[in-house]
Formats: structure tokens, C-alpha cells, sequence
């Protein structure tokens, strides 16, 4: 394909939450990597709210060094979130969304800026292996990736995560996007361009222990499932059409146990009708109720993050919100 134009800086942009024991060997590898891709010329780091050391330590580490922003939230506001402040403040030609932890290796990136460079305006990180990771989460994740692309409308690549190369045309239609809870590789997905995978393989996490707990990754699961497809919702009325067929069975099942004489008068009735039926109603309060929530966020109209300081290595410090 045809090179074009405009392809001349890269940044990149790094989450931070709590990472102080894994901070110098991060910014020694990313001195070392900028030393061998000079194209690399911004780094955007975004602390979440840590409650560490890590916004202290970035500053002092990087002080003096060209190109590096640390962005510290006033509190934590999730992953997500601070990957779609950082692409808000990156001005590269292109962006390369990474984790800290040293599983979204460096030397895939120069082949995610030649393939960005060949003419694709996203270029993703397909997980050929997960060595490091325990069985369960190997096993989940690739349910999860899999049953993501089947059960919404989205085409979101498979085994695939946040760590991805974005054009400066994506880049500005993400900006574009303005919803509360952000979920960043179905959003990229869903905004087409020309995309491609690299594969590699994923290292075991360098220093520390993962922030995200299955907690988090259970809400992200549901958080990109209700953003892209409202099946649950359908669902659910076929489910309480099943509930009826399987109500008038159960009754049915009732008059011939009443008529046979060998069960208790009105002990069966009772205790079907009281825990099908409530469990089948909380059920579809419960998928109702993600709905509702996730519009009553959007309504909202609250300020997706909000910064409490802005600093370059510079040493010029900025405060605000965005």
C-alpha cells in the first residue's frame, strides 16, 4: 500500500493505578525504546486516583526528560476512563494505547507503526499466548471474546485487549463519542476503518499484583455487553414466554399430584408459584435494571473524569477538568 502523509509522531498512552513498584522499570524500558523510535515523541501517562506513591515517583522520574505528561485524576474512575482521557490529550499522528504492567510488550509496537504506516488506521495486539495467566482467566477471557462477537453487533476482534495502535482520524472520531462508561476496544471496533491484528505473545506481569480484580473484569463484561446489544432485553420476553409454557406444565403436574392423592393440599401450588415465578421476576428486574442504569449515567450529564493536576516533564504544572 501507498504511504501517506502526516505519519511523523506517535504517542503513547499509559494508565497508572498504584504502580509504584513497577514505575523505574517502566520508564527505564520506554527511555530505552524512544532512544531506538525517535518517532515516539509523547507519553501520556494517567494516574487513576492511586493512593500510592505512583503520581510522585513519575514526576521524579521523568522530570527533565522530553515529551513525558503525567495526568492525575482527582480520584479513581476506572480503567477505561483514563484510556479515553489519554487519547483526549494525545496529539501524535498516531496513538498506542498500553498497560503499565509490561504485558503489552514495546517490540510489538515498531510493527504496529510500520503496519499503521502501510495504510491501516488500527492496528491491535491479538494474544497468541497467555502463558502467564491461571487456566480460569485464559479460559473466561476467550469465552468472553468470543461470545462478545456473536452476541453483539459489533465485529470486535477476538483475544484482542486495549493494547492497539490508533490513526490520528480515529483518534479524533473516539473523541467524538461522549458516553459515560466507555468501553474502549468494542467503541474502536464499532468505529470501522481500516483494522488489522499483530500477534504476540503475553509476558507474565513484571513487578506487582493486578489492580483488576475479577470483580472488575466481570463489570467491564456486562459494561460491553449492555453498550452494544440489546438482546438481554429480547431475551428476557422469550424467557417469559418459556416461563408460561413451563408455568401451565407445572400446574398440569400439580392436578395430576392433587389427584393422586400423595401430596399435601396446596403445598405444591404455593411453593412453585412463589419461587418460579419471583426468581423469573427478579431476573428480568435485574436486566431491565442495567438498562435503566446505564441511561441514567448517560443523563447524568456529570464530567467523565476529573483532573486534579496536569504536569510535564517541564516541570509547568496545569489543573482542571475535562
Amino acid at each position: 500500500m501507498m504511504r501517506r502523509p502526516g505519519k511523523s509522531s506517535v504517542s503513547l498512552v499509559i494508565p497508572l493505578y498504584n504502580e509504584e513498584d513497577r514505575l523505574p522499570g517502566l520508564v527505564a524500558e520506554l527511555e530505552a525504546f524512544r532512544a531506538a523510535q525517535p518517532v515516539v515523541n509523547e507519553v501520556i501517562l494517567v494516574d487513576d486516583g492511586s493512593s500510592d506513591g505512583t503520581a510522585a515517583l513519575a514526576r521524579s522520574l521523568t522530570a527533565g526528560r522530553p515529551g513525558y505528561s503525567l495526568v492525575r485524576f482527582s480520584r479513581n474512575f476506572g480503567h477505561q476512563v483514563a484510556v479515553t482521557a489519554g487519547l483526549h490529550l494525545a496529539g501524535g499522528d498516531a496513538v498506542v494505547i498500553l498497560d503499565a504492567d509490561g504485558q503489552d510488550p514495546l517490540d510489538v509496537v515498531p510493527t504496529m507503526i510500520e503496519r499503521w504506516r502501510e495504510g491501516f488506521d488500527v492496528v491491535y495486539g491479538v494474544r497468541r499466548s497467555r502463558s502467564a495467566d491461571s487456566w480460569l482467566q485464559r479460559t473466561t477471557a476467550r469465552g468472553f471474546y468470543r461470545f462478545f462477537q456473536r452476541f453483539t453487533e459489533v465485529r470486535a476482534p477476538v483475544d484482542a485487549g486495549d493494547f492497539r495502535l490508533l490513526s490520528r482520524r480515529v483518534v479524533e472520531a473516539y473523541r467524538g463519542l461522549g458516553e459515560q462508561q466507555p468501553y474502549v476496544r468494542g467503541l474502536v471496533a464499532w468505529l470501522g476503518f481500516n483494522q488489522v491484528g499483530v500477534e504476540y505473545d503475553r509476558p507474565a506481569r513484571s513487578a506487582g499484583a493486578s489492580k483488576y480484580a475479577w470483580r472488575h473484569r466481570v463489570r467491564l463484561a456486562m459494561d460491553g455487553l449492555a453498550s452494544f446489544s440489546g438482546r438481554p432485553l429480547r431475551y428476557a420476553v422469550r424467557l417469559g414466554i418459556l416461563t408460561a409454557i413451563a408455568a401451565v406444565a407445572g400446574l398440569a403436574w400439580v392436578v395430576a399430584a392433587k389427584w393422586s392423592g400423595d401430596t399435601v393440599p396446596g403445598w405444591a401450588s404455593l411453593t412453585f408459584v412463589a419461587f418460579f415465578f419471583g426468581g423469573v421476576q427478579l431476573f428480568f428486574l435485574g436486566v431491565v435494571g442495567s438498562y435503566v442504569a446505564r441511561v441514567y449515567e448517560e443523563v447524568k450529564g456529570r464530567p467523565r473524569w476529573i483532573v486534579q493536576e496536569r504536569w510535564d516533564s517541564d516541570g509547568i504544572p496545569r489543573e482542571g477538568s475535562a
